[in-house]
């Protein structure tokens, strides 16, 4: 491996907590990494995609996206199933090698493995991982009618060595790639060999924000006004729009629209309506038909009529930018998008806007949780401890991603909402947190992350998760187990300090509950002595650890049983 990418891979592993894994094992989640990062550009654990270890089937890592959501396992699918709309499903491969040359006949087994991958009568062994994800590609394709198109395909095999074209080596992917396209059930086939050039390409990617430039000729700017640094109204030619909404590979970059509060709707009226306009003989009235699409720019550099914006986001008109990205290079280039240029930093007023453009429509209220008064309160909160007992409560998409922040003390929204459930909402409902994420969010604001809740009970359940996910890390508990890992958080605290909990998330009993857990989870032998005791309980509670029983309130009940009949011994043991 050249010093380079040695040192990319340490630094990646000194933030995401993988330095006692072996190196080889390391670069499958740095390839993982760099790789999927460009089709899913929020935080993720790396962990729930990366299966080489044995039995993978010649697939190191496996991401597959369906409507911009990165889908690992059958719940999650399910709650996407639940909506209405099509589907839009992406399968990214990974092969991760150390090797400092690209080998052909890897190739071909690379290939071998996802046609295996697919296949309803596999010859190859698959391990529980490479097995869960072949679930959820069939599943997916028992969908199809709902398929915008056929899903893509995208592999890549990662190496440190250098890629020249070669002949033989381009010749092997085009037969790899042919294979593939026989099975009849992919749009797109990709095969992209990575070399050590391109991961260097790659992890820049991750940790630097988009930038573009363009020119933006046809605009007015809008007087001063307070908290904005500058901001224009024109339009642009829809290719150039579409270069500030696309990566490389001409798909939508979809954390660009994480401030606009609806996703991608799909094939509803208004997006076919939209549709209608670009592909018609109206497309050149498009300026005047459509209500634009809004930018919000961190930074804007400009030169007359040259534009260069960094760290900026989509904040009204993902239904535009999505419809005009399917039409991608066929759009007329008479086609003019409105838009509304600003640059600000300011936190309220990016709020005020964002309010402002995404209520010209129904929305929901909870819609926007992200802006509201308590998740500011939860972030400053979180970043309040001192450093060897902080977390760093994601409000926004990758608003640590190019920070020196440890990625695995990062917090999303969706595992504080869990981590809470499954510890302190109504005494704890661990088998809520994946079968019920639809019914989970539906409290948000109500009896949990609501205005005046004590702001400790999120703390410390974010906390028991990052423990537990480090000693998962560290095969200090078995893989196995994972599934279960919000049965253990939720034992944590019943092992810790069982008194009853406050009906209410404002009330000050919650401070003095979660004192004591805090003081032995932040102990190192202390933390370890009550994970590892709530992971047995959870292992005798089980019979076979299968994810679909294990996420029931039947499981829940075994666990409590499995603890009530180690009362005693539990009372002999003083945590303090």
């Amino acid at each position: 491996m050249d010093k380079i990418t040695e040192n990319l891979l340490e630094e990646f592993c000194n933030e995401h907590e993988l330095q006692d894994l072996p190196q080889e094992t390391q670069f499958e989640h740095f390839s993982a990494h760099i790789v999927v990062h460009r089709h899913f550009n929020k935080t993720f654990e790396t962990g729930d995609i990366v299966t080489g270890c044995g039995n993978d089937i010649g697939i190191d890592a496996l991401a597959i996206l369906v409507n911009g959501t990165l889908v690992c396992d059958m719940d999650t699918l399910n709650a996407i199933f639940e909506l209405e709309g099509d589907l839009s499903v992406s399968f990214v491969f990974v092969q991760s090698e150390r090797s400092s040359h690209f080998d052909g006949a890897k190739i071909l087994v690379i290939a071998d493995g996802v046609q295996d991958f697919f296949s309803d009568t596999p010859r190859l062994a698959r391990n529980d991982g490479i097995d869960e994800y072949a679930k959820i590609a069939s599943a997916l394709y028992k969908k199809s009618s709902r398929f915008t198109h056929k899903p893509r395909c995208k592999i890549y095999y990662v190496t440190t060595g250098k890629w020249t074209d070669d002949t033989t080596l381009c010749g092997r992917i085009t037969t790899a790639k042919g294979l593939l396209d026989a099975l009849g059930i992919f749009g797109e086939i990709e095969f992209t060999p990575v070399d050590a050039n391109h991961i260097i390409r790659l992890y820049q990617q991750t940790r630097n924000a988009i930038t573009r430039d363009f020119l933006f000729k046809d605009k007015v700017p809008l007087p001063d006004m307070p908290g904005v640094d500058e901001a224009h109204i024109g339009f642009l030619p829809a290719s150039a729009f579409l270069n500030l909404i696309c990566n490389e590979d001409g798909d939508v970059i979809n954390s660009l629209f994480y401030d606009n509060v609806r996703d991608y709707l799909g094939d509803v009226t208004v997006n076919e309506e939209i549709n209608k306009t670009l592909t018609s003989d109206a497309m050149s009235r498009f300026v005047l038909m459509n209500n634009g699409v809004t930018i919000i720019a961190r930074k804007i550099i400009n030169t007359s009529h040259k534009y260069t914006i960094s760290d900026y986001s989509v904040v009204n008109g993902c239904q535009t930018s999505h419809v005009i990205a399917q039409v991608g290079g066929n759009i007329d280039p008479s086609v003019m998008v409105p838009i509304r240029l600003i640059g600000t930093n300011n936190e309220e007023v990016i709020n005020d806007i964002i309010k402002a453009t995404n209520r010209q429509t129904a929305i929901t209220s909870d819609q926007f949780f992200a802006l509201e008064e308590f998740p500011k309160l939860l972030e400053r909160f979180f970043v309040s401890f001192p450093a060897a007992q902080r977390l760093y409560y994601e409000r926004r998409d990758e608003q640590y991603a190019r920070t020196a922040v440890e990625k695995t003390r990062i917090v999303t929204r969706m595992n504080a909402i869990k981590a809470y459930a499954a510890m302190f909402l109504d005494g704890g409902e661990p088998h809520r947190t994946t079968k019920d994420s639809k019914g989970l969010k539906s409290q948000l604001g109500k009896s949990m992350f609501a205005e005046g809740d004590r702001l400790e009970p999120y703390y410390t359940a974010a906390w028991a998760l990052y423990r537990i996910e480090f000693f998962f890390r560290k095969s200090k508990i078995e893989a196995a187990l994972k599934p279960a890992r919000f049965h253990i958080l939720y034992l944590i605290r019943l092992l810790t300090n069982n008194a009853a909990l406050p009906r209410k998330g404002n009330a000050n009993e919650f401070k003095k509950i979660c004192a004591p857990i805090q003081e032995i989870l932040w102990n190192t032998e202390k933390c370890e002595d009550v994970i590892m005791r709530a992971a047995r309980i959870v292992r005798s509670a089980s019979t076979g650890l299968d994810r679909n029983s294990i996420r029931t309130q039947e499981f829940t009940e075994k666990v409590n049983a499995t603890l009530n009949d180690r009362i005693m011994a539990a009372r002999d043991w003083n945590p303090s």
